[in-house]
């Protein structure tokens, strides 16, 4: 994903910056404890596509 595209964007939601998993091609917002989906290298900012996080998986 590129750099300066995930320096913009922000969770649809509370606005807070987003982190990259790359294992999982997934843009994490800790706030809300929600993964956003990125498929064929163009994120998915949906609420309705993004999956909940477990605590765990937040840390």
């Amino acid at each position: 994903m590129d750099k300066r595209l995930l320096e913009i964007l922000v969770c649809p939601l509370c606005k807070s910056p987003l982190h990259l998993d790359n294992e999982k091609h997934e843009l994490i917002c800790k706030a809300d404890r929600l993964a956003y989906p990125i498929r064929n290298d163009i994120p998915v900012m949906l609420v309705d596509e993004a999956r909940s996080l477990s605590a765990d998986e937040c840390q």
